[in-house]
């Protein structure tokens, strides 16, 4: 999904505001539909603000940290875990980042991802850039919000033939690659850093790189040796000479000449190899992969080591630099889940935590359709709760980005994830996200991406597949970002701990746990049913669901895996999974999530077939085919004791006007991708409290701000009202 990044530049960086069409009078929801347009928030007392979840600023207990393998509120030694977002868009004045950060404070953010280049389109140093950086990590650190920065994407440069850094380019290709070799591009990025970090504030004085409420940095964004975009076809010339030339210097070292390493390799030989020159040329990925030979492991070798060494010597500048936080190497995906991605995440251990991308998408088609939304695009509605496979007809898919194994012991991090529109289904996310980040001990999760502090569909000739503030989305974070950050459901037991020999990983024999790795419903049938895996197996997927894993890449110890028997959690049978301390339960056969833990309960996904549900604390009944009604406490208690709870309803989200017509099994066709405000199906259904004092509880209807709209009196049963997201209910 490259080109959805050029998109965040685009939009995201710029506004995608500016591509809104002329405003139209408000028409009249359609049947069965209300309309959702939160009035501007004036962020007086409300029951749904979770500002007191962050600090009074970010930062107050010193820089971010790790112990334990999680992050840690600086020197209190306090584990925190990040709801978080990419953005704020890169345009917004200084009111306007402080009317953003106190809207995302209020709902349950306490980081966001500040995605974006310090420089011009030659690469060099941009000041404004810098400047807006500044005014970014001010506005949201008094909210209590810290500031990750990503600020380096191969797709933000396209350099031009003269262009005195990168040699060869053409205007029109991207320097994918280049970062791990170019001594001459490492110096021109760090200069980047440099400018970021120590340009003192006009207004302040202080430096970034002395403000704790910068979370941390991230290398680089989405690029790595071991991605398809590595290759001849995407190297000019001149730049793949240099490489060429690394490897074959490496070769001298390793075999003591190029002669020998061809003997070695049985003469294996690739057109651009010069020996002469001292320059060796680099096979496909999928020869690495798939052949296996003592080529393709020597190449290998060389380019995890050269990868590593970037990162290890770009960790050790940054730390020479002064700054205090935590450091991430990239987060890109591989050719290979299976025998390149551990490698990948190997590469990633010489910073202070591991980061990832995932999203979840619904076979999007049609032109321009990696980045936006228009009419005569294909989709097909997609069920993360069933594991719907994202082509229709197809068996069960067993893959999902919120499938999170823990590497050495190393916090973890999603920073770019979200469900993909048009995807009726996208009113799963949040909760998805937030209890299985919950269960499997994510560290931080963000989502994509923030384009606006406002509550629109943002419609023009085209709409983006991401906007974050939608009601399926934005308005059911205030309950999943306190099930996630307050820990309402409980970690899952660790049932599959995996220690790969580094020797093995580099001559190519792969994991049983290929993170990212499609496993449809038919490879079910080769996994472990105990707790022996036997030679060539993968673990089940659904562990993820089940409890944690753990990946450990080991030196002095031979590879395994020690795998608990998980069979009285999976039921394939009935299709069900229940986490190891019992707080959730998936139904993938209905498409049902239930929560039942002492803190958080609920149901969410194809309500109307879970039927009449009996929780510890609660009774819910509802006739929604897609929905999510869940219940969490403001006060900390549990449920059966809480004096102040939150009881948060959602179902399906779709913009005024959009339509579809078939396309094809499974498929639809938009004939209209539809305009401002927001529609979100009626809501119904009733929750019955089963606590003795039920009968005294008191239930107040909430606006979409979170503010008080009407009193529906005391009592253990509230019939859920049709246009109410939100209920405060008190004793």
């Amino acid at each position: 999904m490259l080109l959805l990044r050029v998109l965040f530049v685009m939009g995201v960086t710029l506004g995608l505001g500016r591509f809104a069409a002329t405003a139209q009078a408000p028409a009249a929801p359609e049947a069965d539909w209300f309309v959702f347009n939160p009035a501007q928030d004036d962020f007086r007392a409300s029951p749904i603000d979770l500002r007191f979840l962050n600090e009074k600023v970010a930062g107050e207990h010193g820089f971010i940290t790790t112990k334990a393998g999680h992050f840690t509120l600086g020197n209190s030694g306090e584990p925190v875990r990040f709801w978080a977002v990419n953005g704020p868009p890169h345009d917004q004045k200084p009111e306007q980042l402080r009317q953003m950060a106190r809207l995302l404070a209020k709902h349950g953010v306490n980081m966001v991802r500040s995605h974006g280049g310090m420089f011009t389109p030659t690469g060099e140093v941009d000041p404004a850039k810098v400047r807006q950086a500044q005014e970014i990590v001010a506005a949201m650190k008094q909210e209590g919000i810290y500031t990750h920065f990503s600020i380096y994407f191969p797709l933000w440069l396209s350099p031009k033939a003269d262009d005195k850094t990168l040699k060869g380019y053409n205007g029109s290709r991207h320097p994918f690659v280049a970062l791990f070799f170019d001594p001459e591009f490492q110096s021109l990025y760090r200069k980047w850093w440099e400018a970021l970090l120590l340009t003192p504030d006009p207004k302040t004085g202080t430096r970034l790189v002395d403000d704790p409420a910068v979370f941390g940095l991230e290398m680089q964004n989405e690029d790595s040796f071991f991605f398809w975009t590595f290759g001849a076809q995407n190297i000019p010339d001149a730049e793949l000479r240099i490489l060429e030339k690394h490897f074959g210097d490496w070769l001298i070292k390793r075999h003591g000449s190029l002669e020998a390493a061809r003997a070695k390799w049985n003469n294996a030989a690739e057109t651009r190899d010069n020996l002469a020159e001292g320059r060796m040329a680099f096979r496909p990925l999928w020869n690495l992969f798939n052949q296996k030979q003592p080529r393709e492991l020597d190449t290998v070798r060389f380019l995890y080591e050269t990868q590593s060494e970037f990162y290890r010597a770009t960790y050790a500048f940054l730390r020479k630099l002064g700054f205090r936080g935590v450091i991430t190497a990239s987060n890109w995906t591989t050719a290979s889940a299976e025998v390149l991605t551990p490698l990948e995440k190997l590469s990633y251990t010489t910073g202070d935590f591991i980061d990832r991308h995932g999203y979840f998408s619904c076979l999007h088609k049609g032109d321009s359709s990696d980045w936006s939304i228009r009419d005569k695009h294909t989709y097909a509605d997609r069920s993360a709760f069933r594991f719907d496979p994202e082509t229709p007809g197809k068996p069960k898919q067993f893959v999902h980005p919120a499938m999170d194994p823990h590497y050495n012991h190393l916090p973890s991090m999603i920073s770019e994830t979200t469900f993909n529109r048009p995807n009726r289904y996208r009113a799963e996310a949040p909760l998805y996200f937030s209890v299985f980040g919950a269960v499997q001990d994510s560290d931080a999760i963000v989502h994509f991406a923030l384009d606006g502090s406002d509550w629109n569909v943002k419609p023009g000739y085209f709409m983006q597949p991401w906007t974050l503030l939608s009601p399926a989305m934005g308005g059911q974070f205030p309950a999943a970002a306190l099930i996630y950050r307050q820990g309402l459901i409980a970690v899952g037991e660790t049932l599959a701990e995996v220690n790969l020999n580094v020797e093995d990983l580099l001559a190519l024999k792969g994991t049983p746990l290929p993170q990212d790795a499609s496993f449809d419903e038919l490879r079910l049938k080769d996994v472990p049913q105990g707790s022996e895996l036997k030679t060539g197996q993968r673990l089940d997927p659904l562990l993820h669901y089940a409890g944690r894993t753990e990946v450990n890449f080991v030196t002095n110890q031979t590879g395994g895996v020690k795998l608990k028997d998980a069979s009285r959690l999976i039921d394939r049978k009935n299709q069900t999974v229940t986490t190891s301390s019992g707080d959730v339960k998936l139904d993938y056969a209905n498409g049902v999530l239930k929560l039942n833990s002492a803190k958080a309960q609920g149901l969410a996904g194809n309500l109307k077939q879970a039927g009449k549900t009996v929780l510890h604390d609660l009774e819910i009944e509802s006739t929604l085919e897609l929905g999510a009604i869940v219940i969490a406490p403001l006060d900390g208690k549990p449920l059966a004791t809480s004096s102040k709870m939150l009881l948060q309803v959602m179902s399906e989200e779709k913009a005024t006007g959009f339509a579809t017509e078939e396309a094809g099994p499974g498929l639809r066709r938009i004939s209209n991708i539809g305009r401002d405000p927001w529609l979100v199906r009626q809501l119904n259904g009733t929750v019955r409290f089963k606590r003795p004092d039920a009968a005294s509880l008191k239930v107040t209807a909430l606006d979409f701000n979170g503010y008080a709209k009407k009193n529906l009196g005391q009592g253990g049963t509230i019939t859920l009202q049709p246009e109410v997201v939100y209920y405060l209910i008190e004793r």
